[in-house]
């Protein structure tokens, strides 16, 4: 492999800025996953695995403006942007670091012995234990929160598990300095650098997933590489769980109901969500069900005035922009498909927000217009007018899976008129996060949250956002007849740590 030049690109001119590295070369790969296997049992001692959590957001926290400048440099979101997103990283860091103090996650069960159980029950008792080395995929579009130190490496560390990153080409100088912020909070818990590996490249990516080292993935981007990297995982001669967040569309019903009652002020907040980062959210509504009619009209009324009053921005990569471009031309060019505000190249570098719209009979079956059921990454949704109930459904029931789904109520059918719960039940099968009159950009860091779905939206049934994304992480393990002085100590009668657990059949905390 050769050892190509990695460099820090400015997505404002599409000009080199300064190398920042090299592709990794294979060898180079192999030693990052050695040396963090290497390294695995320096998080054992949960105590310690906290205090580091705690110390990487300390350290990001120091860094801020030095981290805020660079990544603004390398992907153009904005330093108001940048810094609400590091905050959230930060708070996510400390989160896994109190799940790790707890103790819940590590689902201790004892059942002692019962000779009068049918059949008889010995002793047994369970725990999880950490998967080993987890090879971590950034994401281009949250340079903080999906990537070096995003939420699959703050789960998988509180997981007890050392990670390899394939640093995201939009912001390689970024993910050294991330990179070497985690391994200063490392160093001053005792814990190697190994810890935290850091390699760039693409065949630096392919071969982090074949390692046979590497027990576990997490990757967000494209379903394209998402789909190529899940295949290589579940190829090898010993498969691994490939943790994918690929595409979403996050359809967007409004009834008619809805409409006639604020179709101005779901107009305007679609056009907010949409538009949101240049569009380039995972889970931008790029999909939205509006009745035909008089309220209707009112709605793409007033996006249209609210989509025309968003200036051009800046995609984090001149590709992106490129493909943005080609994509909208060639969805605006289907027959019955409109442009009430055309989306496109705004400036030489920037493209400017638009969305389309087309008769919802048009996807209801296959045909030339599913290239509209596609996720269009960047600021352009498209409207399906409806003209009754059928047809919405007719259209839903096409849909792939998502990361979220959203319906928009009436105040009496929000209240439990009408056929609130029958959409809400019929958006359930297609996403992770079903909202109801509101909108799925913002995901919160919460005990509650799920940040996942049917595919192609993850290829797993798993969350990586909120605490429960550290179960990917873990595999059960139970002993029978263990000696109690063989046992770890999770699983002693006594309870030295003083974990959560369920003890023949109680739940104690």
């Amino acid at each position: 492999m050769a050892a190509a030049p990695v460099w820090s690109v400015d997505p404002r001119t599409g000009k080199q800025r300064e190398q920042v590295a090299v592709e990794a070369t294979a060898q180079e790969v192999d030693q990052a996953v050695r040396d963090a296997h290497a390294v695995r049992g320096a998080l054992a001692d949960r105590t310690v695995r906290a205090a580091f959590l705690r110390g990487a957001a300390d350290q990001l926290e120091a860094a801020k403006d030095h981290l805020v400048e660079a990544a603004d440099a390398e992907t153009a979101l904005g330093p108001v942007r940048l810094t609400g997103e590091l905050a959230r990283t930060c708070f996510q860091l400390r989160a896994f670091a109190e799940i790790v103090d707890e103790g819940a996650f590590l689902d201790v069960v004892i059942n002692h012995p019962d000779a009068t159980a049918t059949p008889p029950i010995p002793d047994l008792r369970r725990y999880k234990v950490p998967l080993g080395v987890v090879a971590v995929y950034s994401a281009s579009n949250f340079p903080f929160a999906f990537s070096v130190a995003g939420g699959d490496t703050a789960s998988a560390l509180a997981a007890g598990c050392p990670v390899v990153v394939k640093a995201h080409p939009d912001h390689p100088a970024l993910s050294e300095m991330v990179a070497a912020a985690l391994r200063r909070a490392a160093a001053e818990h005792g814990i190697p650098a190994g810890v935290v590996g850091l390699v760039h490249g693409f065949e630096a990516g392919i071969e982090l997933i074949k390692h046979p080292l590497v027990a576990a993935a997490g990757f967000t981007g494209s379903v394209r590489g998402g789909r190529a990297l899940f295949d290589a995982a579940a190829a090898r001669p010993v498969p691994i769980p490939f943790h994918g967040e690929l595409g979403s569309l996050n359809p967007v019903v409004i009834t008619e109901a809805a409409a006639a009652e604020r179709a101005e002020a779901i107009g305007s907040g679609l056009a907010g969500s949409m538009t949101l980062g240049v569009g380039q959210f995972c889970v931008k509504p790029g999909l939205v069900l509006a009745p035909t009619g008089a309220a209707g009209d009112r709605l793409v009324k007033s996006l249209t005035e609210a989509v025309s009053d968003v200036g051009s921005g800046v995609l984090l990569d001149h590709r992106m922009r490129d493909n943005f471009i080609a994509g909208v031309a060639e969805r605006a060019e289907l027959p019955d498909v409109e442009s009430p505000v055309t989306a496109g190249a705004g400036g030489e570098h920037t493209v400017s927000p638009g969305f389309l719209t087309v008769p919802a009979d048009k996807l209801a079956a296959e045909g030339e217009h599913d290239l509209l059921l596609e996720e269009c990454f960047g600021p352009l949704t498209v409207v399906a007018r409806y003209e009754d109930e059928s047809e919405a459904n007719a259209v839903l029931s096409r849909l792939p899976g998502n990361l979220t789904a959203t319906v928009h109520l009436s105040e009496a059918e929000a209240a439990g008129e009408g056929r609130g719960a029958e959409i809400l039940a019929e958006l359930t099968p297609l996403a992770g996060r079903v909202l109801v009159n509101g909108w799925p950009t913002g995901v919160a860091v919460a005990a509650a949250q799920h940040h996942g779905g049917p595919y192609p939206a993850t290829t797993s049934t798993s969350t990586s956002v909120g605490g429960t994304a550290i179960e990917r992480w873990l595999r059960p393990v139970a002993y029978q007849g263990a000696p109690e002085a063989l046992l770890p100590p999770e699983l002693r009668d006594d309870n030295p740590l003083g974990l959560p657990r369920r003890f023949n059949g109680q739940l104690e905390r």
